[in-house]
């Protein structure tokens, strides 16, 4: 019996444009791939292990003539829109009192600090949620497992009643591995307001 049900961010309520951001930014970087280094920052930076000002610090010094604004756009160029009958949804999941709600999101300063300035209704949709984590400031990140051992442990939950929801494949066989029920949400086919239509089977 599920009684959570844990949300990524990106992509299931917030609409990304993964690929139009990777070929913006090998265009802007003039390069042809992403160098391991790179990766590596980025991963930091979503960690929260590293500040806002080293992120762009870095970038700076590797790709010299480039702006700060143009870093900072290019790094939330995929960033869209958030639909509103989402947020319809999740407020009457919440009305409905029947099960503890949670986000737990792969989100950077930079991230977050665009979504407050452009989506108005972000604090209603904050406090849809018993619990909020963003990777950056619980210093955890998907797909680790720590980070969803810290969500059971800190909210006293069972993971065999809680329903874990992202578009990331890899994010959702950590959680599957450690008991987890899962919805592998594909944002080009599906939505998260379908959710107890296409996952009936597990309410």
């Amino acid at each position: 019996m599920i009684k959570t049900i844990v949300f990524d961010f990106g992509n299931v309520f917030l609409n990304l444009d993964l690929d139009g951001a990777f070929e913006n930014a090998l265009k802007t970087f003039k390069i042809k791939a992403f160098p391991e280094e790179m990766n590596a920052v980025n991963a930091l930076y979503e960690q929260g292990l590293i500040s806002t000002d080293e992120f762009i610090e870095f970038y700076s010094e590797n790709f010299s003539g480039i702006s700060e604004e143009t870093l900072i756009n290019n790094w939330n160029f995929m960033l869209k829109d958030f639909p509103e009958n989402r947020l319809s949804f999740l407020k009457a999941l919440k009305s409905s009192g029947k099960y503890k709600l949670i986000l737990l999101s792969n989100t950077n300063e930079l991230h977050i600090d665009w979504v407050k300035q452009n989506i108005l209704f972000y604090e209603d949709f904050k406090n849809c949620f018993d619990a909020f984590y963003l990777s950056h400031e619980i210093m955890l990140r998907k797909p680790n497992a720590d980070i969803f051992e810290f969500v059971l442990k800190t909210n006293e939950l069972k993971a065999e009643n809680t329903l874990f929801i992202d578009d990331n494949s890899e994010n959702i066989k950590t959680a599957k591995n450690l008991g987890y029920h899962v919805w592998n949400i594909n944002p080009n086919t599906e939505d998260v307001i379908t959710l107890f239509k296409t996952k009936k089977d597990l309410f």
